[in-house]
């Protein structure tokens, strides 16, 4: 199981978010968490999800705009679950809090912790990796990578922005478009196996 403790970034300073993600909270269902979001304390907010690719998929979500440190606790959860986080209880929590303190000095403000400690510092350092790819990614990039995700393709966004297709495949390749497409599966499958380990 996975759980994300999240923490506002700078929230003494900007408008407290945590609120529009629990309004938000079907959306978040429907994207594979089991429970959350809920406030736990202040600007932090808790999310589980038993699946591996959800739980990065949330996790690349929360980071593409740096507003929040996030920590990866993989583990048990002790079950039945609860109605909310804030009652949930078991390994992935105690390794989340570790987790999203550790985030909060990391660069790109992510951490994983899991028993595993070496494969949770491998999962945590890829993880970085990608993440520095798409810190690097501009507003054009950004705009070529969610509508291929949509399911455009490059010639039918070359049509839309009235550009050459080699204009948006040099748009793609300098985003790093093609990089993420091939790293997000290996890391879901990194995390997956030390989901199996815990």
């Amino acid at each position: 199981m996975f759980v994300l403790t999240v923490d506002q970034v700078g929230s003494q300073q900007d408008v407290d978010r945590v609120g529009a993600l629990e309004d938000d909270a079907e959306r978040w269902r429907a994207a594979g968490a089991v429970l959350g979001p809920d406030r736990t304390a202040g600007d932090e907010f808790q999310l589980v999800l038993p699946e591996a690719e959800a739980a990065l998929q949330a996790v690349l979500e929360l980071t593409r705009d740096a507003g929040w440190s996030v920590g990866v606790g993989v583990g048990g959860v002790a079950e039945p679950l609860p109605a909310s986080t804030r009652e949930a209880r078991g390994p992935a929590f105690v390794a989340a809090r570790a987790a999203v303190e550790a985030a909060k000095r990391a660069q790109h403000r992510v951490d994983v912790r899991a028993d595993d400690e070496t494969a949770a510092g491998d999962a945590t350092a890829l993880l970085q990796l990608l993440l520095d790819v798409r810190a690097r990614r501009s507003e054009e990039g950004w705009a070529v990578a969610d509508r291929l995700r949509a399911g455009l393709t490059q010639a039918q966004i070359a049509d839309e922005e009235g550009v050459t297709p080699q204009a948006v495949s040099q748009r793609a390749r300098a985003a790093g478009i093609r990089l993420e497409e091939a790293a997000v599966p290996a890391l879901a499958r990194l995390l997956a196996r030390l989901d199996g380990a815990a």
